[in-house]
Order: C-alpha cells, then structure tokens, then sequence
C-alpha cells in the first residue's frame, strides 16, 4: 500500500473470513507446494475493527522456496512486494487489492517462532475478547494519532502485542505438533 495513505480502522466485516478462503483457493492453485496458508491480522479475529487488510501467511521451507513463491505469486496479481531482509523467518510480504480491500501474503517459514508469534496473538485475541476491545480501542486512537504514519501507528502498538505475547509465551516454547 502507499505509505502516503491515511490510516484507517474500520468495523469488523463478517465477509473478512470468506474473503481470506476464497483468496485461500487461489494461493493454493498458485502455490500448491506450499504448507500451511492461514488468516492472520486484525481480519483474523471476529469482532476486531482494522485496516481493510486481509492478512495471509504462507508457510515456506526456506528462503529458496520463499524466492520461488515470490515469483509464482506476481503470476496472481501480487506485484507489492516487501523484502523482509533482516528476519530469518519471515521473507516477504507482498501485496495486492485496492484501497477499498488489500491482501497482504507473508511468506514465513513455516512452525518458526515467528510463524508461531503471529498464530499465538490471534488465537489470544479470539479467546480473550476484553483483550479484543483493548487492542480495538488502542488501534483506533493510534490511527487518529499517527494519521498517515502507517510506520509509527505500527510500531506504537508494538508494547500492546509484546505484552499479550507474554501472557502465551510459554505455548510459543512448545514445538508446533
């Protein structure tokens, strides 16, 4: 997305879940090595306002399948594409849509802590819904703040992820079975 774009949470959207199965079909014809595809983000949880972000991510082997994947995907309209040079784990993210509604593909390795991170959190929020509200509420208040900040609004809601990531630390420990 244009980092010159106001940032803006609106309420959830039931259609968030069908939306991210049917982007889930055409990832799997598009990549059908890869592992496991699942819905992440604020999109991922029912309830949750956000950005009109449909968050996806791919589980890869490694950087050589993820270079493969970021390849396959510009076949399927992803041509945002967003090296992730300083994570071991995360590759890309690559995105396509409109403003209206986007989709991010992060291409992670799967079962990594990473991977693992990203699954814990919204697992968290979708059993906790006070931790729900919380999160909704700060996002909110940090897009009026940061405004078309999108780099300050994220990292200003790094403390409320670290946080909750430390209630479920102990499950990201355990090897995914």
């Amino acid at each position: 997305m244009a980092p010159n774009v106001r940032v803006v949470i609106v309420e959830y959207d039931p259609e968030w879940p069908l939306l991210f199965e049917e982007e889930k079909h055409r990832l799997r014809a598009a990549l059908p090595a890869a592992g496991s595809i699942e819905h992440m983000g604020s999109t991922s949880v029912p309830g949750l306002g956000a950005k009109p972000i449909i968050d996806i991510m791919v589980g890869v082997m490694d950087g050589a399948e993820a270079d493969l994947f970021q390849r396959q995907l510009e076949s399927v309209g992803y041509l945002d594409v967003t090296p992730e040079p300083d994570n071991a784990e995360w590759f890309y993210c690559l995105g396509r849509g409109t403003r209206e509604l986007y989709y991010h593909v992060h291409l992670v390795v799967e079962g990594s802590r990473h991977w693992r991170r990203q699954l814990a959190f919204r697992d968290h929020l979708r059993a906790n819904p006070a931790a729900a509200r919380m999160y909704d509420e700060l996002k909110r208040q940090l897009a009026d703040n940061y405004g078309e900040d999108r780099r300050g609004y994220t990292e200003a809601k790094t403390e409320f992820i670290t946080r909750t990531l430390s209630e479920v630390d102990s499950a990201l420990d355990k090897p995914e079975q």
